[in-house]
């Protein structure tokens, strides 16, 4: 009876020094307190807007790192084709949390604010950031073009399919307001189909072009499989949770803080919403695994294009005031279209410098500074 019982006592001091040894090797991990904190802050003091908005922007950082964490150790299983797609489909879920909370409110500026930003900040920040952390430690790093130019053709072809309602707005008789639902849920169905398809490709009857070229170095050892899926669904539901919260104070902690709902939308929600997926990219470039971040900055945001927003347009129909369109206002058509070409010739060569990611963060910049000197007069 005494050896049984030492058993689970033994077993919770393994999995405390385990935690412990966790949080020195990641001092981040300790934010994780903000977690229980803003969960209770929002029952007892829910009219503290801007207090919320802070503390659950603070608690989605360590969230992040644990889901990079356990992402990471699924990867070093399945490859990084596969690891980048599931670190881009569970990164992504915070982004489709927080625009389902949006389109139950009737906030359509801010969703479309935010997947436009989502899929922007994805193809210049992360990837940018990715190249530049990377190239800072590795003189030049290599990565397989082909996924990279494939995920760049998807991009496009979600930017050219959002383009199309967006242009027709725009001429001398625009159509009435039912024809552009219309077509914009026959384009929803359409990159929906191509987002299946492209999975198909890559994962099943091509994936043998899809392998990775880099070498990567020996890190952390990584979680065993088991562990590493049982965290990713706890903390992706705890992220599900805090972005709820955060929807909520999000607008009036904004006009608090003297930012328009495009900014806020366009930069705040994407930084928040990727922050898992970058910690990832940027530690994977770290240790010269730049196929993997690749593959997460734009397979991120081929994600948000191709599957995301069609899926929204879908859901509108069922829980929001009304069909949502993909009509987005001209500013964020424009930075979308110049943001994948510059991914596209950035990631054209197949190798990757620090000096590549400054100009991708370089263009980032200077997106996000005019969308916050110049917002848009009349989005759509």
């Amino acid at each position: 009876m005494g050896k049984s019982e030492e058993k689970p006592v033994a077993s919770s001091l393994s999995v405390g020094r385990a935690v412990a040894d966790e949080i020195r090797r990641s001092p981040i991990l300790a934010l994780i307190v903000f977690v229980p904190l803003v969960i209770l802050l929002e029952r007892t003091l829910p009219d503290a807007h801007t207090l919320l908005f802070l503390l659950s922007v603070v608690a989605i950082v360590p969230l992040a790192a644990l889901l990079s964490r356990a992402t990471e150790a699924v990867a070093a299983k399945t490859g990084d084709a596969v690891g980048g797609l599931l670190n881009a489909t569970l990164g992504n879920l915070t982004e489709l949390v927080i625009s389902l909370a949006a389109l139950r409110a009737g906030q359509y500026m801010l969703v479309k604010a935010s997947l436009a930003g989502a899929i922007v900040t994805n193809t210049l920040f992360m990837l940018g950031g990715a190249f530049l952390l990377g190239g800072l430690k590795h003189h030049t790093q290599e990565f397989n073009r082909v996924n990279a130019r494939f995920q760049a053709c998807l991009l496009f072809l979600a930017t050219i399919a959002i383009l199309v309602p967006s242009l027709i707005s725009e001429v001398d008789h625009p159509p009435a307001l039912d024809v552009s639902q219309d077509l914009s849920l026959g384009l929803a169905v359409l990159l929906i189909a191509v987002y299946a398809l492209g999975m198909l490709f890559s994962l099943r009857t091509h994936r043998e072009l899809f392998a990775s070229v880099g070498h990567a170095e020996e890190g952390e050892t990584p979680w065993p499989l088991g562990l590493s899926i049982i965290l990713l669904v706890l903390v992706t539901l705890l992220v599900a949770l805090v972005s709820e919260i955060f929807v909520s104070s999000v607008q009036v902690a904004a006009e608090h803080l003297g930012m328009t709902p495009a900014f806020v939308g366009f930069i705040v929600v994407a930084l928040v919403g990727g922050a898992a997926e970058m910690t990832t990219a940027f530690s994977a470039a770290r240790a010269n695994r730049l196929d993997l971040s690749v593959g997460i900055a734009l397979g991120s945001a081929a994600q948000i294009a191709l599957f995301v927003a069609p899926v929204l347009v879908l859901v509108s129909y069922f829980i929001g005031p009304e069909p949502m369109t993909l009509q987005f206002w001209r500013g964020a058509v424009t930075m979308m279209i110049v943001a994948t070409m510059a991914a596209t010739l950035l990631s054209n060569g197949g190798r990757g410098a620090w000096y590549v990611g400054v100009m991708a963060l370089a263009l980032y910049g200077i997106f996000a500074f005019t969308l916050f000197v110049l917002p848009p007069a009349n989005p759509s």
